[in-house]
């Protein structure tokens, strides 16, 4: 077997159900999960009707590239959404959602010899997968598992939850080969600015190495103005060209469509080519069904609008009720409140909400790694406000409840 998987850690879910498996959940009140982010908003019910219309797709291989008809609409989405032009043929290509795509471009673009960069300082050594702190699992995962090794950038509470590049040693970015960018930020909602795009890029052009923006919280968000994206800001910042940068979204948020597994990663045509022929020896390919429905999906804003204004009316009012007891406020955007709770101790606070209330959060420290004796998500929660509003009030008020108590 491959002794890389012995280093994997358990994902937070695993340790979710460790925790809470010698407890029973207090049986007065019924179970309320903010525990996954998983949408549960309505699919739009047009969606049937393009996959049965895209049926007889079923009956050949759909190309690893996908149909051009898609890629033309991710490229039409993406002028409308962010004024971009790039080529639909050789700048775009369709995934199975941004999670299998964010694993396979570490697996494109990690050469775990260090040969990449011409700064490496040493041949041989093992090369930096650099990504957030707290951060998305399956960068770690995909860095591990292509002979990488995680570099732990910490979040500046204080700077609402901006990364702190600036404490990354010179010697670890002559090391990096790949840096991930989640924009709006799981956990912590934060939306990467102009400015903080241009100190990456400024230190991807010096070390060469490539970012991949994860963008799949972009249309949910609470500010007048949308967030910006990675390949935005590029275009602002004089590099259209899109040298070592690439970016992630899907439909899953965007049209609460989890389980069409359907999203498309742009940027540079170079790594767009090379991530192609790993996909097709991957065998990553999208049925040509679930292409066709697609196309309209991202041709349609109206459902997507009708999500926000859901998202928006629901966070303006569980939060306020929140703030009276927990350390919280509104993010920028994505559909994630991280508080901070009573205490140090977010394991001990997940577990007695359960026990007591039936409500479900996930521990931050799950979402964060130890560095330098200190986990960024210790002490916090993370609530995924993705059930209908109501289901989340109920949770709110049993959340004050339980807090209350702890407060005496």
């Amino acid at each position: 077997m491959n002794p890389l998987l012995q280093q994997l850690q358990p994902y937070p879910f695993e340790r979710l159900r460790a925790l809470f498996a010698p407890i029973t959940p207090n049986p007065a009140f019924r179970g309320i999960s903010l525990g996954i982010g998983e949408p549960k908003h309505p699919t739009p019910p047009w969606l049937k009707d393009h996959l049965l219309d895209g049926f007889s797709a079923l009956a050949a291989y759909p190309p690893t590239a996908g149909d051009l008809s898609l890629r033309q609409a991710c490229s039409d989405w993406l002028k409308k959404r962010y004024d971009l032009d790039l080529n639909a043929a050789t700048q775009i290509l369709p995934v199975n959602g941004s999670r299998e795509a964010l694993f396979a471009i570490v697996q494109t673009v990690v050469d775990p010899l260090g040969h990449l960069s011409a700064n490496v300082k040493t041949p041989n050594a093992k090369p930096y997968v650099v990504c957030p702190n707290p951060f998305y699992q399956i960068y770690e995962g995909a860095a591990i598992l292509a002979g990488a090794q995680p570099y732990y950038v910490p979040s500046l509470e204080d700077k609402n939850f901006a990364m702190d590049w600036q404490s990354v040693p010179a010697d670890v970015w002559a090391q990096t080969q790949l840096l991930f960018v989640c924009s709006p930020g799981n956990p912590t909602g934060a939306v990467v600015p102009l400015s903080e795009w241009k100190t990456l890029f400024d230190l991807s052009e010096k070390y060469g190495f490539v970012i991949a923006s994860d963008e799949c919280y972009s249309e949910i968000y609470f500010r007048p103005e949308p967030p910006i994206g990675a390949l935005e800001a590029a275009k602002a910042l004089g590099r259209a060209d899109f040298k070592n940068l690439i970016a992630f979204t899907s439909l899953s948020k965007r049209s609460n469509m989890p389980g069409l597994r359907s999203g498309f990663v742009a940027g540079d045509s170079e790594i767009i080519k090379q991530f192609l022929l790993y996909r097709t020896y991957h065998g990553s390919a999208m049925s040509g069904m679930i292409q066709h429905a697609s196309i309209a999906a991202w041709a349609d804003e109206a459902h997507v609008i009708e999500n926000r204004l859901k998202y928006q009316k629901k966070f303006a009012a569980v939060t306020p009720i929140l703030e009276s007891v927990l350390d919280v406020a509104l993010p920028d955007a994505g559909f994630y409140l991280w508080a901070k709770v009573p205490g140090a101790n977010d394991e001990e606070y997940a577990l007695e909400l359960l026990r007591q209330y039936n409500v479900t959060v996930l521990p931050g420290s799950y979402l964060a790694r130890e560095v330098a004796a200190h986990n960024p998500g210790r002490g916090r929660i993370r609530m995924a406000l993705v059930a209908e509003t109501d289901e989340c009030l109920e949770a709110a008020h049993r959340i004050v409840e339980f807090t209350k108590h702890l407060l005496k």
